[in-house]
């Protein structure tokens, strides 16, 4: 069967090669967008089958099969063009059109606007190198556009003339009807009068779909005028919130890994073009919509949206992250530029160069930053009520994320951020004292003028390979704290950034975490009135003799089911933990000494370094043991040193 044009487009861009792919052929990353695996279609033992994402295609170097997502499986299930097409359609949820005759009466009138509007591009084109579009063309070489630019990205020009555009079209036998469904021309609501040009006095940026082909326009008065940018309406070529301008270009710059940037004008994007960033795109007159998501991470893992540096390109960026944060999925994020007050894109280009809009990707802000920042920016945090206040705002932030394991890494990095809200050690809150986030100059969450832990260095390589499960550090540090839970409060910090391995004992520690928020929120009189009355009891555990605080904690990690786990820890800290008791500073000097080797156990040696350097550039199974052995020795090496 013929399917219409257009859906094929869609369903190509809606597929992941390397999911359709990766159901029958383990895939490993190689860079970006690039996989390989051994060939389903020939027996081998070193990969030569390599997938694309970017570009849409397989091909094995060895038998030299090669295809779309389409053509694999139907050479893998053995089924039809039509049932490949079908298959896969159902499985991205798009319905397959049939073609009825009122079907195909829709594709042809598609086809049909789609040339009444390639007919206007060429005719404003025209009208641009005229003396009539004498003003157009000033403007746009005033801001530095070459002829070849001008004529590369097909711009023109819109007479100031109520049918301009409408008498050319009539010229070329153009139906009046089409030329308004093409949402070049405005019918007024009586249809009494005659239909007049929508745009008028304007510079014009054509607007293209995937595939390159004109389907509607931008106009940017000349003079004064409102709207400054006049886009067209919806109609059955152009949804402005399923397209970007420059997508076309975009798709063809990621397949040689340029960075994708959205910027908020069209000049701003041309201008990024003319420097070299190729992947550049612009929404079309509105805040980023979750269509416009979904195309830029079909282009990258973590597009670069791009604000100017003003009130408005903050409010701007902090609508596109609380549009986003839903959205996420692993590995797919974003990142964000705020370029100097008073610059865009194209200013700095031409004022400050190239090197400068290097340097603003080099310091995008992830995602996290930006979340975080409209949480606590500003923000007192000099109370256990504002710090609970602010705790609640982050947590219900985070649980807006739809994917439980995004979310998970996102509730531990906030977790680890409002860790560094403790009172700082040796030092009393004073009356009135206001203590506030400053934002990524200071560095994130480090508004109380504190270092970062010693030892919040990550634990990749731990997770690499080596099986620390249940180790003795882990739960003699977490067992400390609930044997002394005063600790909680001078360590939070270092509580939260511990790289725990032991997926368990991550549980642990947020639920200590969770405990000493509880603590810091207040007690309910309910729950504070049943704890104290006589008889309450945890299993194994005198009652009256337990502070108010710890029996909280106790009773949190009961209900959260975490009490067996916690007795084990404390029976380990007892083993490990020699100082007197009586003597909180001892106790706080062999955490922090403790703590700081599991830390080491990552990030040491430069033979781990070396070792975790050669996996990244080669996958292979004898750079994955050699990194394994390194691991044991250090683990074997701390068991031996008798602080494990």
């Amino acid at each position: 069967m013929a399917f219409p044009p257009g859906f094929l487009d869609e369903l190509r861009a809606r597929i992941s090669l390397s999911d359709v792919v990766g159901r029958k052929v383990s895939l490993k990353r190689r860079s970006g967008a690039e996989y390989a695996g051994l060939c389903p279609f020939h027996n081998e033992k070193t990969p030569s089958f390599t997938v694309n994402d970017k570009k849409g295609f397989f091909y094995c170097f060895g038998c030299h099969e090669k295809g779309s997502a389409i053509d694999f499986v139907m050479k893998t299930e053995g089924l039809s063009f039509p049932e490949a097409v079908e298959k896969l359609a159902h499985e991205v949820g798009l319905p397959v059109p049939r073609a009825t005759p009122v079907e195909r009466e829709r594709a042809e009138r598609v086809s049909t606007l789609q040339q009444v509007v390639e007919e206007a591009a060429r005719w404003f084109q025209k009208q641009l190198r005229l003396p009539v579009g004498r003003q157009g063309l000033d403007y746009l070489r005033g801001r530095g556009l070459e002829d070849a630019v001008i004529d590369d990205f097909r711009l023109g020009f819109a007479p100031d003339s109520r049918d301009g555009l409408l008498a050319h079209l009539k010229r070329e036998n153009v139906p009046i009807d089409k030329i308004v469904e093409a949402g070049l021309a405005i019918q007024p609501d009586d249809n009494t009068r005659e239909p007049y040009d929508r745009f008028r006095g304007r510079v014009m940026f054509p607007i293209n779909d995937r595939r390159g082909r004109v389907i509607a326009f931008g106009g940017r008065v000349m003079g004064v005028g409102e709207p400054k940018y006049l886009n067209s309406p919806e109609t059955p070529l152009f949804h402005k919130g399923a397209n970007l301008y420059c997508l076309d270009r975009a798709r063809q710059a990621t397949t040689k890994d340029q960075p994708v940037i959205v910027a908020e004008g069209y000049m701003d994007v041309i201008a990024l073009h003319g420097a070299g960033f190729t992947g550049a795109v612009a929404p079309l007159g509105t805040a980023l919509t979750e269509g416009q998501l979904a195309e830029l991470w079909k282009l990258a893992d973590e597009p670069y949206l791009c604000f100017d540096g003003d009130n408005a390109g903050r409010r701007a960026a902090n609508r596109a992250a609380e549009r986003a944060l839903p959205l996420l999925s692993a590995g797919k994020s974003l990142r964000f530029l705020t370029l100097p007050a008073g610059e865009d894109p194209d200013s700095l280009i031409r004022t400050r160069g190239v090197d400068a809009m290097r340097r603003s990707l080099d310091v995008a802000q992830p995602l996290s930053d930006v979340i975080w920042s409209m949480e606590t920016e500003g923000k007192p945090t000099d109370t256990p009520e504002r710090r609970a206040s602010l705790q609640r705002a982050v947590e219900q932030r985070v649980a807006e994320i739809a994917d439980p394991v995004v979310r998970d890494f996102y509730r531990t990095e906030m977790r680890s951020r409002l860790g560094r809200l403790r009172r700082p050690e040796g030092t009393a809150w004073q009356p009135g004292q206001r203590r506030s986030f400053r934002g990524p100059d200071r560095g994130w969450g480090r508004g109380l003028g504190q270092d970062p832990a010693p030892f919040a260095a990550g634990s990749a390589a731990r997770r690499a390979g080596t099986d620390l499960d249940g180790s003795r550090q882990e739960r003699a540090l977490l067992g400390a704290l609930l044997e002394r839970p005063a600790l909680l409060h001078t360590l939070a910090e270092d509580v939260a950034a511990l790289p725990i391995a032991s997926a368990e004992l991550a549980r642990l520690r947020s639920g200590l975490l969770d405990a000493l928020s509880l603590v810091h929120e207040g007690i309910d009189p309910a729950a504070e009135e049943a704890l104290m009355a006589p008889g309450t009891e945890s299993p194994g555990a005198e009652r009256s003799d337990i502070p108010l605080e710890a029996r909280l904690i106790e009773e949190h990690l009961e209900r959260s089911g975490l009490g067996r786990l916690a007795a084990g820890a404390r029976a380990k800290a007892r083993e490990a933990f020699r100082d007197d008791p009586a003597d909180p500073d001892g106790w706080v000097g062999q955490w922090r000494r403790m703590a700081r080797h599991l830390s080491q156990l990552t990030t040491d040696p430069e033979e781990l370094k070396r070792a975790e350097e050669a996996l990244a550039e080669d996958m292979s199974e004898e750079n994955l043991q050699r990194l394994q052995a390194i691991l044991d020795r250090m683990r074997r090496e701390s068991l031996e040193s008798g602080t494990g």
